[in-house]
């Protein structure tokens, strides 16, 4: 027998969306991806870490990539309505394919396993930190030049 309780649960859930329904935006994605993961590789080819040095390339491609996010959302959520697929395709595919905190991890881990504890945490310290206040100070700047241009 069926509870009153599952039966609000089950009414509140909302239906799924169908696979027909969601391919355009799993392609997006990935096209977005795949060109974001091409850019941070290039970034590691032009400027490589050497071994056991702190890794300055991943720190940078994961601060400006949080920064641009931070732009991003600022201006397709307060200045003008984008394309469904822009979102997916830029933010969550380009973006998410730059950034790299799968990297961040490993390097941190080749740090540490060689012998380099100090630059490992100096560098777990630092990417999230600088991160999060690339994304605040670029998406608050970003609000604050848009609305001085609104006057």
């Amino acid at each position: 027998m069926t509870s009153p309780e599952s039966l609000r649960v089950q009414a509140s859930t909302p239906p799924r969306p169908s696979w027909r329904a969601q391919a355009p935006v799993v392609a997006v994605v990935a096209l977005g991806g795949g060109a974001g993961a091409a850019a941070r590789y290039t970034a590691s080819l032009w400027w490589p870490s050497p071994a056991g040095g702190f890794p300055w390339t991943t720190l940078w491609v994961n601060v400006a990539g949080c920064a641009v996010i931070g732009v991003f959302m600022a201006v397709v959520t307060e200045v003008r309505m984008a394309h469904p697929l822009v979102r997916p395709f830029f933010g969550t595919g380009v973006l998410g394919g730059f950034t790299t905190f799968s990297t961040y991890a490993v390097d941190i881990r080749g740090l540490i396993d060689g012998g380099h504890g100090g630059t490992g945490l100096a560098y777990l310290a630092a990417t999230p930190l600088a991160a999060l206040a690339a994304v605040w100070l670029a998406a608050g700047t970003t609000r604050r030049v848009l609305k001085g241009r609104q006057r």
